[in-house]
């Protein structure tokens, strides 16, 4: 495949995208009252039959699953399995403050304003039509590649996990909606709860001064100070105390893939009197992906060619759909320095980012496609 004229046309698609975007950033796709027909809401549900009506409009076929989340694809299925692209289309509240229409993706000083232009409308519709110019150039993947539209990721993932339910996890693929570069690691994160009845407040506040407000948050007088080369170690945060009911102290634990969620919670209730309750709120068990693999190694190369840069893969504290969702990994959108845009007011993206983004993907699946086709060859050869 001839890159530069593959980068070409994905630069001159960007009129095309921008105006996909905008018809997607027009529905108000917050959870709302669940229905039957649209469990969860019919901002969600709106949003999804629009991804899917744009994805049939460039020639792909579709699948919607419930109305809970959908599927655009390139290719025929093949017994062993595909490449899935994991975004969403509901977004969070746009709240008070916008200076811009949060749904009429307005342009100004070459910046697209509105709710979901970066997190994540815009990106998973970026990958859709990168995929798309790869199809009208007759690019022909070793296996099927799938858009998949979610409608719950900012509430709960609960479309996903469906979707797992009813389609077998990809063979490899990304979701994007963290950060730049190729993020292989997600760290883990439980939440706890601490509690007690009135008449043992006081055992409940003394350890919760002992151990945790009066020590550093790495729960090393805990002794959960585990740590690894990948994520660092174990931080504790997100500290709120509660009198209601009686008396509770709940807290986060974000922590490596040096230990499991079992572990920590078996330390912390060694230093726990017996008036004292721990509950598990929730948990999200680290993610680890080969960073040498050459998948992996692959979609960092194509950000580094595209970018200019000499990056590496990195990890996160954040929890994307490769906490649910098997074999994948986060890849982009957002450039360094782009923190904290997503759920603000006046959510954005720069236009000559979302060109970038736009040439990041498609190389990538270029690539991509060679590396399979590759592994294809080696496994015929072996047999």
């Amino acid at each position: 495949m001839n890159e530069t004229i593959l980068i070409k046309h994905l630069e001159d698609i960007q009129p095309q995208l921008q105006a996909a975007i905008q018809r997607l950033v027009a529905i108000y796709s917050v959870e709302g009252e669940a229905s039957q027909e649209a469990p969860f809401g019919p901002g969600p549900k709106a949003a999804l039959l629009e991804a899917l009506t744009i994805a049939e409009e460039l020639g792909f076929t579709t699948k919607n699953i419930d109305h809970k989340v959908g599927y655009a694809q390139y290719g025929e299925d093949h017994p062993d399995g595909y490449i899935g692209i994991f975004g969403h289309v509901d977004v969070v509240a746009p709240g008070e403050g916008w200076q811009h229409d949060p749904l009429a993706c307005e342009i100004e000083d070459n910046r697209m304003y509105g709710r979901g232009v970066l997190d994540n409308k815009g990106p998973i519709l970026t990958n859709l039509f990168a995929l798309y110019v790869l199809k009208e150039l007759g690019v022909r993947f070793p296996y099927p590649v799938r858009i998949v539209f979610g409608t719950n990721e900012e509430t709960g993932f609960k479309c996903v996990t469906h979707y797992l339910t009813k389609e077998n996890p990809p063979l490899f693929g990304w979701t994007p909606d963290c950060k730049w570069p190729v993020v292989y690691g997600e760290r883990g994160r439980v939440r706890l709860r601490l509690s007690s009845q009135d008449e043992h407040v006081a055992d409940l506040y003394q350890f919760v001064n002992d151990f945790i407000l009066s020590s550093t948050n790495d729960g090393r007088k805990l002794g959960i100070h585990f740590s690894d080369d990948d994520f660092g170690t174990v931080v504790m945060r997100g500290y709120q105390l509660r009198k209601e009911a009686g008396h509770s102290f709940e807290f986060s634990i974000s922590y490596p893939a040096a230990c499991t969620k079992k572990q920590l919670v078996a330390q912390i209730t060694r230093h726990l009197s017996p008036t004292i309750r721990i509950d598990v709120l929730s948990n999200w068990d680290p993610v680890l992906y080969d960073k040498s693999s050459s998948y992996v190694q692959t979609l960092q190369q194509a950000y580094n060619d595209c970018t200019g840069k000499d990056a590496t893969p990195v990890t996160t504290t954040g929890g994307t759909f490769a906490k649910i969702v098997p074999n994948i990994i986060a890849y982009g959108p957002s450039f360094p320095g782009q923190t904290d845009i997503a759920h603000l007011p006046d959510e954005w993206i720069d236009l000559d980012d979302l060109k970038m983004n736009t040439r990041i993907y498609g190389l990538a699946l270029a690539r991509l496609k060679t590396v399979l086709e590759q592994e294809i060859d080696m496994k015929k050869e072996e047999n």
